[in-house]
């Protein structure tokens, strides 16, 4: 299963439906680094609105999309998350350093819009 990377304004989006293996988490980040690389993308957005279990890799992979992703000047907003993963990782101490959370994605989409243009000042 590929996961798209669309454009939504100077963003990227990657809207994920289900839990990751893997080999399609280490994908998903090699594809939305090329694509910051690429489009010059001011942000990412990940939707996990869909998934519905993160395991301690997926939560380290996401994590370091968010090391990577800002590190090329692109800050990353997770939106979506399930009450029910959000307490498991709590429960199992999963952290997503370097990622910003939002309950949505209009909220996250304005996170972006702020986060960038602190950037320009």
């Amino acid at each position: 299963m590929s996961i798209p990377v669309l454009r939504v304004e100077e963003f990227l989006l990657a809207s994920i439906q289900d839990a990751l293996t893997d080999s399609e988490a280490l994908q998903l980040k090699r594809n939305i680094l090329a694509q910051i690389r690429r489009s010059r993308a001011r942000g990412v957005l990940l939707d996990v609105s869909g998934v519905d279990v993160v395991d301690s890799f997926t939560a380290r992979i996401l994590g370091s999309i968010g090391d990577a992703a800002e590190l090329m000047g692109a800050p990353t907003v997770l939106v979506g998350l399930q009450p029910e993963v959000a307490m498991t990782m709590v429960e199992l101490g999963l952290e997503l350093q370097g990622i910003t959370t939002a309950l949505n994605i209009d909220r996250g989409l304005h996170l972006l819009r702020a986060l960038a243009g602190e950037r320009n000042r």
